[in-house]
C-alpha cells in the first residue's frame, strides 16, 4: 500500500479518536475521568450509533481529501474500527480490573468452562446471553471487592445462583459480567442454636442431602434443582410452608454485601429495616452471601407425584378447592398441575402430593387418590430423596417463561364456574399457540391459605404481607418452546394468558363469586413485564429502605429483577 494512503489511514484515525472523545466527554464530566470501557457507558444501542458516527466522520474526511482509491477506503475503516474495538475493551470492567483479588476465578469468554456455565441455566434463552466474564467469589470480602468496582464503573451486571429465573437479565446478562455465587455453598448446621448457615450458591437437593444426616430440614424448595438464593429473597414457597410460612420467614440473618462494598448483618437486632425489606424484596438491597435459617427437626416423609387423564378436570378443581379451605393438618401440602404439549400429545393433570411424616392419617389425600390416577408413585421415603425425584419437572434446554396470578378461594357453590373459567382460559391461549415446535404449557394451582399467612405473621412477617381474611390459591403459567425466533408470539401469548387471568379474578370478585381480598404476586413465578411491587402494599416501605442502602442505585438501575 502507498504512502499516501498510509498517512490518509492515520489522518482518518486522528479524526475519528478525536470525535469518539468528544462524545464520550459528556458522561465524563458528569462521572469522572479517565478511561472507561464504553459498552461499559452506554447501553449498547447508543454505542452502536456512536461508533458509526465516528466511522462515518473518518470516512468522510477520507472522501473530503479525496482518497478515492478502494485499498485506501478499506484501510481507513478497518484500522478506524479497530481503534474503537480496543477503546471499547480498555480498563474499567470489573473483568479486568487489577483492584480485583487474584484469587477470584475469572472465567473469560475463551474459557473452555465458559459455555458449561452458560448452559446450567432452566431457560436457554438466559444462556444466550453472554456475559463478558464470569466471576467466582468464594468469601463475602471478595464479592465486596467484586462490588467497589462495580460501584467505581457503569457496567450491568448480574448475580446468579441456581439460575432458574427464566427472566433474561435477571440472573443473566448479555455484554456485562456475571457472578455466580456458586463457590460460596457453605451448608453449616449449628446443634446448639437449631441454625443452618446455607451459602446461596447451593441448590435445595445439596442442602438437604447435608442435613438428612443430622434429622433436620429447612424451609426450602419443592424442586431439589431450585437454586437458595433467588428463591429465599423471592419468599419461598415449600411443602412445609403449611407449617412454617414462606422460606424467607425462617431466616434468622442475612449476610450481605452493601452497595458501597461493606459487609452488614440483617437480623432483627442489626439493621433490622433491611433485614425486613429482604425479605421477599428481591435483589434491590446488596447481595446476600449467606443466610441463617431456622431448622427444623425432620424424619421420614411420604410423597409423589400422582397422574390423571384430562377428562378427570373438574373432580380434581373440587378436590382442590376443598383441600385448600377445609385441611385441618399443617403437615398436608399439595401443587396441582395440568400440562399440555404441541398439538395436544400429552393432555394430563399431575399432583404431587406432601405428607411430613412416614405415613398421612387416613382420608387426608382421598379425594384425589379415589379420582382414579393413572400413575401414583406416592411412598415413605426421605425428604431429600422426594426433593430430588421432582427434578423431572425441570425442563432443559428449551426456551422456557413463567408468570403468576393470585386468587381467592371460591366457596363451593360457585367454585366449578370460577375455577373452571381460569382452567379454559388455560386451555384457550394454549390453543392460539399450540403450532409451536416444542411447546409444553402448565398451570399449577398452589393452595396459600390463611394458616400459611398466620405462620408468615407469627414468624416476622415480610414483604409479601398476607391476611388470613381469606385462603387463597395461586396460579402459575409455564410455557416452553424449541426455537428462539418463536420467543415474540410466546410473549405476546403469554402476556395475554396472565392478563386475561387477571382479568377474570376482578370479574368474579365484581360480580359476588370471589370476596374481595389483598391479591399480591409471588415474585418467584412472576413475568418480567408483571409490576411485582405494584401489587405489594408494602412497596413504600420497600423504597425506603432501598433509598437508604441503595442512595445511588446501583441495584436499582445497573442489574436486572423486579424494581420499584
Amino acid at each position: 500500500m502507498s504512502h499516501n494512503a498510509m498517512a490518509g489511514a492515520a489522518t482518518s484515525l486522528q479524526i475519528a479518536a478525536t470525535a469518539l472523545d468528544r462524545a464520550m466527554q459528556p458522561w465524563l464530566r458528569t462521572n469522572g475521568s479517565g478511561p472507561v470501557a464504553m459498552r461499559n457507558v452506554y447501553p449498547i444501542s447508543v454505542i452502536h450509533s456512536k461508533i458509526w458516527t465516528a466511522i462515518t466522520i473518518a470516512l468522510n474526511s477520507g472522501r473530503q481529501k479525496q482518497e478515492t482509491m478502494a485499498s485506501t477506503r478499506t484501510l481507513h475503516f478497518i484500522a478506524t474500527f479497530s481503534l474503537l474495538i480496543f477503546a471499547a475493551a480498555v480498563v474499567g470492567s470489573v473483568c479486568s480490573d487489577p483492584s480485583i483479588s487474584s484469587n477470584i476465578d475469572i472465567l473469560k469468554v475463551s474459557s473452555p468452562s465458559y459455555g458449561k456455565e452458560q448452559d446450567n441455566y432452566w431457560s436457554a434463552g438466559c444462556g444466550a446471553l453472554k456475559p463478558s466474564c464470569i466471576l467466582y467469589p468464594s468469601t463475602p470480602e471478595q464479592m465486596a471487592e467484586v462490588v467497589k468496582v462495580l460501584a467505581s464503573n457503569n457496567e450491568t451486571f448480574a448475580i446468579k445462583s441456581g439460575g432458574h429465573n427464566p427472566n433474561q437479565g435477571f440472573a443473566s446478562v448479555s455484554g456485562g459480567p456475571l457472578i455466580s455465587t456458586n463457590k460460596l455453598n457453605e451448608v453449616t448446621f449449628e446443634k446448639s442454636s437449631m441454625t443452618v448457615r446455607v451459602g446461596p450458591g447451593n441448590r435445595w437437593e445439596d442442602v438437604q442431602k447435608v442435613l438428612d444426616n443430622q434429622g433436620v430440614v429447612v424451609v426450602g424448595g419443592r424442586i431439589g434443582n431450585v437454586g437458595v438464593g433467588g428463591l429465599v429473597l423471592g419468599g419461598g414457597m415449600s411443602f412445609l410452608s403449611p407449617q412454617y410460612g414462606w422460606a424467607v420467614n425462617n431466616v434468622v440473618e442475612f449476610e450481605v454485601v452493601l452497595a458501597n462494598g461493606t459487609i452488614v448483618t440483617a437480623s432483627t437486632s442489626s439493621h433490622p429495616n433491611l433485614y425486613k425489606a429482604l425479605k421477599a424484596g428481591g435483589n434491590n438491597y446488596g447481595i446476600v452471601t449467606a443466610y441463617t435459617l431456622v431448622a427444623h427437626p425432620q424424619g421420614q416423609i411420604w410423597g409423589g407425584t400422582v397422574v390423571f387423564t384430562a377428562d378427570k378436570a373438574d373432580t380434581l378443581l373440587a378436590a382442590l378447592r376443598d383441600f385448600t379451605e377445609e385441611n385441618p393438618d399443617e403437615k398436608a401440602s399439595i401443587l396441582m398441575t395440568a400440562e399440555l404439549t404441541a398439538f395436544g400429545a400429552v393432555d394430563v393433570w399431575i399432583v404431587f402430593l406432601f405428607y411430613d411424616g412416614p405415613t398421612p392419617p387416613p382420608g387426608t389425600f382421598d379425594a384425589f387418590i379415589k379420582t382414579g390416577p393413572l400413575i401414583n408413585n406416592c411412598k415413605k421415603r426421605s425428604y431429600y430423596d422426594y426433593l430430588s425425584s421432582n427434578n423431572f419437572a425441570v425442563v432443559k434446554p428449551a426456551f422456557y417463561s413463567l408468570a403468576t396470578e393470585m386468587t381467592p378461594v371460591p366457596n363451593k357453590t360457585e367454585a366449578a364456574e370460577v375455577l373452571g373459567t381460569y382452567h379454559r382460559h388455560w386451555r384457550d391461549s394454549f390453543e392460539g399457540v399450540r403450532h409451536v415446535p416444542g411447546l409444553f404449557a402448565t398451570i399449577a394451582f398452589i393452595p396459600v391459605t390463611k394458616g400459611l399467612a398466620r405462620k408468615a405473621r407469627s414468624r416476622g412477617g415480610d414483604m409479601i404481607d398476607l391476611d388470613d381474611s381469606v385462603d387463597r390459591i395461586m396460579l402459575e403459567f409455564a410455557f416452553s418452546h424449541w426455537l428462539p425466533w418463536d420467543a415474540p408470539t410466546m410473549d405476546a401469548a403469554m402476556q395475554r394468558l396472565y392478563d386475561g387471568m387477571r382479568d377474570l379474578v376482578m370479574m368474579h370478585t365484581d360480580n359476588g363469586r370471589l370476596p374481595q381480598a389483598y391479591l399480591p404476586l409471588y415474585m418467584n413465578g412472576a413475568y418480567f413485564r408483571q409490576d411485582y411491587f405494584g401489587r405489594l402494599r408494602t412497596v413504600d416501605f420497600a423504597k425506603r429502605v432501598r433509598d437508604v442502602y441503595d442512595p445511588e442505585g446501583l441495584f436499582a438501575e445497573r442489574t436486572g429483577g423486579w424494581k420499584m
